[in-house]
């Protein structure tokens, strides 16, 4: 008898050592997720604030302004984040720790390029005060989605569905320009964004697995920061459009 108690209390012993050392490694894998994208969103504000000054002196465009923003360059500019986003989703397992770590902060330049006009649309007050808003909405979706034991992954499909269909109606209103359109895009926006920051958070915290090596963990972690990272950047110019003061 006393032997199979002390088995037991071995047994519960090293089960609850398994279950903290796994908690140890997803509590880092996450920091490591968050890390990565609290950087490149820095990164984002100083490369679109860099170009902004850049672009826009006394008052008028310069050179640098009136080739990103008015000639046909300005496609490029808009273009190149979503292409960066596809070659990451593709070819990030192949490619080297480094090279994927590389790759995400250019996207997150690139996004910085594209972004930078929000400085000439919007007041800096209003950019920074939707900017906290954002921050403070995401970081309660996210811990949402980390701590909830509910599944999320029903709301899945419905959400992407709802992100294709922003996706089609703000192509639509580039040759529409209809403010009522816009505002529609913009509300549901802001709902299909919230949604997905507590599903991606939950589905980037089952993507763990303790016995990754340590450059496939970092890539998960890389791709984990990359969608995010766009959750947070959508999400911010929903509430901007909404919300924010124009100059």
């Amino acid at each position: 008898m006393g032997f199979t108690m002390d088995y037991d209390r071995k047994y519960m012993n090293r089960a609850d050592a398994d279950v903290a050392h796994y908690d140890v490694g997803l509590r880092q894998y996450m920091l490591g997720v968050y890390n990565h994208m609290v950087a490149a969103l820095a990164f984002t504000g100083v490369v679109a604030y860099g170009a902004t000054l850049l672009a826009v002196q006394d008052g008028a465009l310069t050179a640098f302004g009136q080739a990103i923003y008015m000639s046909p360059l300005k496609w490029v500019v808009m273009l190149a984040p979503i292409g960066m986003v596809f070659l990451l989703s593709a070819r990030v397992r192949s490619m080297s720790l480094g090279g994927a770590r590389a790759a995400f902060y250019v996207f997150a330049a690139l996004m910085g390029l594209s972004l930078s006009s929000i400085f000439l649309v919007y007041t800096g007050e209003s950019v920074a005060r939707v900017f906290f808003i954002t921050a403070a909405a995401f970081g309660g979706l996210s811990l949402y989605g980390y701590t909830t034991k509910k599944d999320l992954s029903g709301f899945g499909s419905f959400l992407i569905m709802g992100l294709f269909g922003i996706i089609i109606a703000s192509v639509v209103n580039i040759f529409l320009a209809s403010t009522a359109l816009q505002f529609a895009i913009s509300a549901i926006g802001v709902l299909v964004f919230a949604g997905l920051t507590a599903y991606d958070t939950q589905r980037i915290k089952e993507m763990y697995d303790e016995v990754d090596a340590s450059d496939v963990a970092g890539k998960k972690a890389i791709l984990g920061a990359l969608t995010l990272y766009l959750d947070f950047i959508n999400l911010f110019v929903m509430l901007l459009s909404l919300f924010g003061n124009r100059e």
